[in-house]
């Protein structure tokens, strides 16, 4: 039985924006205090500025820590487990109320459509004081699949 090889295929921005538009699982790496990475697992999305979006509170230590330090890392993934990924590297900015309101209402159109009633939409993101984590991105890793290296895949 063969086995899958694993593949690293580097792409341009287009190319890697286009990967990341449909994905919406990822692992966002954010910096502790004491230098030491804090991972936490994340809905995220694609602006039109083709900046990762991802909706958070205030108080959540993803949302201090990018205060903190905006160097951030992020791993999206496919919804398949054994499909594939790609790490981001990049800049946050956090946006609180009411500044990340029309930000969160772009985060739901990329990854859901049009919501049926947008003024709940709003009213809901307001009352929850939502935050929107916004990634610039300045780097990126290939796109890639786990699997064996080629000279073991047949073995």
């Amino acid at each position: 039985m063969a086995r899958n090889v694993a593949t690293a295929e580097r792409v341009d921005r287009e190319a890697l924006v286009e990967f990341l538009r449909p994905r919406h699982r990822g692992l966002l790496a954010t910096t502790r205090r004491d230098g030491r990475p804090q991972l936490s697992p994340v809905t995220c999305g694609v602006d039109d500025e083709g900046r990762i979006v991802i909706s958070t509170y205030p108080r959540r230590a993803k949302t201090a820590n990018a205060r903190g330090n905006p160097l951030v890392s992020m791993c999206v993934q496919s919804d398949d487990w054994n499909g594939e990924y790609v790490q981001v590297d990049g800049r946050a900015e956090v946006l609180d109320m009411p500044d990340a309101l029309d930000g969160l209402v772009d985060y739901f159109r990329c990854i859901s459509g049009e919501h049926p009633n947008w003024d709940e939409y709003r009213t809901a993101m307001r009352a929850q004081d939502k935050s929107l984590i916004r990634i610039t991105i300045e780097r990126w890793g290939p796109i890639a699949t786990g699997g064996f290296p080629p000279e073991l895949a047949d073995g």
